[in-house]
């Protein structure tokens, strides 16, 4: 079986074609600049390209994945007979969906509904869902949602101590997000540590420009940063994270700043890009801190700092924790990032190996053999993960 994996932004279309025999990645490639001019980037066995190319809108691009995947010279398959399925990311599934679901009209119009709660996601991944409909009709469609790993969070985790008519009028709850992540790294250490992974108890940590971390016991989601919006949790590369919200009135009524305003203050204007008045790419603040800049430092500081407090609250509501896991770009690419937030956790057992953390990219146990909570390094791959939901789903229906 090979399953189109399709991650829709508002103007960018990411894809990935992999068979699930060997869940080999046969392509991928990325439209950017959807509705603007077009640009698409694309890589194959057979080599890898990068043209501007006109893309109106989400169906003009997956015209357009369509068209390489199965071009003669950089494509990998003949025709769209071979596609046995898509899958599709969408961030935000509210409490309507705790699994993967099968495309249909209701659940396209739900994925908008929920939209309010992710706008810059939801409704973007809706019109790509629309498009390949339009462009690949009779081939199953799954959507697999961010939020599904958190959904069974014990309602002590996920409430917040607001008057409970919100929560039933407006559903205003946490729901937790990069869950497709988080799960998919929870079933590899599971498998690295020889365990069941109804037997272990882990802190994942997905450390990028966007950054959440998950308390995971037996296989499933009891606590997460993230909240109700992506907003909420770690400091991140543009993000505030967590802050008083006494702080949002303040600004508004000192500043004049409106809601629209503060919310991109929030959203695009803080975290380490903020603190630091350099970048939101911890690459550049890491050569900031070389060349001396305290802003920098300070950012890379607070970051850990928020970190390392996740995972000794989680290591709590855990009852403690087999193994801590590092993913996404930073956890995965910055050896120095992860000792900041590692440092000074020996109290709890966790030991680092300072040789074996040295490394970028590779799945490893970075800790040391007497460590007590092992350390891992695992790359996500979220993709996968959707490409396994979508064929399991799929599948199921053949039955």
């Amino acid at each position: 079986m090979k399953v189109l994996v399709i991650n829709a932004g508002s103007s960018s279309l990411k894809y990935q074609l992999i068979d699930m025999t060997n869940e080999k990645v046969l392509a991928k490639g990325n439209c950017e600049r959807i509705g603007i001019d077009g640009f698409l980037k694309h890589k194959s066995e057979k080599g890898e390209f990068s043209k501007e190319v006109e893309m109106t809108n989400h169906t003009a691009a997956i015209k357009q994945v369509i068209d390489v995947i199965t071009d003669k010279d950089y494509g990998c398959i003949s025709s769209l007979g071979e596609i046995s399925a898509v899958g599709h990311r969408v961030v935000h599934g509210g409490e309507k969906f705790n699994e993967a679901a099968l495309v249909d009209e209701s659940v396209i119009t739900e994925i908008e509904k929920i939209g309010k709660l992710a706008p810059l996601h939801n409704y973007a991944s809706a019109s790509g869902i629309r498009a390949c409909k339009e462009v690949l009709k009779d081939i199953p469609q799954v959507v697999v949602f961010d939020t599904a790993f958190h959904s069974q969070m014990p309602p002590k985790a996920y409430m917040y101590g607001l008057p409970y008519k919100y929560y039933e009028k407006y559903a205003i709850r946490k729901y937790g997000f990069h869950g497709t992540s988080h799960r998919y790294v929870t079933l590899r250490a599971a498998k690295i540590l020889g365990k069941d992974p109804k037997d272990v108890k882990l802190i994942t940590c997905h450390l990028g420009n966007g950054s959440s971390i998950a308390a995971v016991k037996g296989g499933k989601s009891i606590d997460t940063s993230m909240g109700f919006t992506p907003l909420d949790g770690l400091m991140m590369g543009t993000r505030c994270g967590s802050i008083d919200p006494a702080i949002v009135t303040f600004i508004e009524e000192n500043e004049g700043k409106t809601f629209k305003e503060m919310n991109m203050l929030m959203n695009k204007e803080s975290g380490v890009l903020g603190v630091s008045e350099v970048s939101s790419d911890f690459r550049d603040l890491d050569l900031a801190v070389e060349q001396g800049n305290e802003k920098a430092e300070l950012a890379l500081e607070m970051f850990a700092y928020q970190v390392k407090k996740y995972i000794g609250s989680y290591y709590f509501a855990l009852d403690g924790a087999d193994a801590i896991i590092f993913t996404a770009g930073i956890g995965e690419n910055n050896a120095e990032l992860r000792l900041r937030c590692i440092n000074g956790l020996e109290e709890i057992g966790i030991k680092l190996d300072p040789e074996k953390n040295k490394i970028r990219g590779q799945e490893a146990i970075v800790s040391t053999p007497d460590s007590k909570i092992k350390v891992l390094v695992i790359p996500t791959n979220e993709e996968l993960m959707i490409a396994k939901d979508t064929r399991d789903l799929v599948e199921s229906l053949k039955k």
